[in-house]
């Protein structure tokens, strides 16, 4: 398995990324490339949330296992890992940002698996420095994960987190902001859309 770096500057894709990368110049790809060209929704969730809405993210999870949408997360807060266990167990594309460099060693079984089935695509837009996960690359991890989805669904965003914070800079900049939770808040407020999980996975 070989990790590729696709140029900032000469990825079409990657361009209009350019105030999400900084300084970076090239983002590592390990995967099958091709699954850019699909549909793709994002999945950020703060690590704890209700119990209704945990319900919600499991069955959104099946759905979309064979849907043929690209799931786009960095799979690192608890729900977000449960829902790549369910994910891997189907046939649709998988996009997994991570919040350090790239490195093809101790890459969990399952992960190769589907790397090797042509249905898992990791990224990371770090640099060779950034060795384990931090607060600060963790929130831009999330922002790239955001940046190259056509559109987000936040679980849940505690109130007062980043993960909030982030889904109000989306609504602001007009990305598509998708919720499970109907509770009165910031997002609803500002736009986001309560949605069920048959409304995001349905042909656009």
């Amino acid at each position: 398995m070989d990790v590729v770096l696709l140029p900032v500057d000469s990825s079409l894709w990657l361009e209009p990324l350019r105030e999400h990368l900084g300084a970076v110049d090239a983002v590592s790809a390990l995967g099958n490339l091709e699954i850019l060209r699909s549909r793709k929704l994002a999945v950020i969730c703060s690590r704890k949330c209700p119990g209704d809405v945990i319900l919600k993210t499991y069955d959104f999870a099946r759905l979309a296992r064979d849907s043929g949408i690209a799931v786009v997360s960095g799979f690192h807060s608890p729900i977000e890992k449960d829902c790549l266990a369910v994910l891997l167990r189907g046939a649709s594309p998988i996009i997994m940002v991570q919040a350090h460099r790239l490195s093809t060693s101790r890459l969990p079984r399952e992960w190769r698996k589907a790397i090797d089935a042509g249905r898992l695509l990791l990224f990371s837009p770090f640099r060779q420095k950034d060795k384990r996960v931090t607060a600060q690359l963790a929130a831009e991890r999330n922002r790239f994960v955001a940046a190259i989805s056509d559109e987000v669904l936040f679980p849940y965003a505690a109130p007062g987190s980043k993960t909030e914070a982030l889904a109000l800079d989306l609504l602001k900049s007009g990305k598509p902001v998708h919720t499970f939770s109907e509770r009165p808040g910031s997002l609803l407020a500002a736009g986001a859309r309560v949605a069920t999980a048959e409304i995001l996975l349905s042909p656009q």
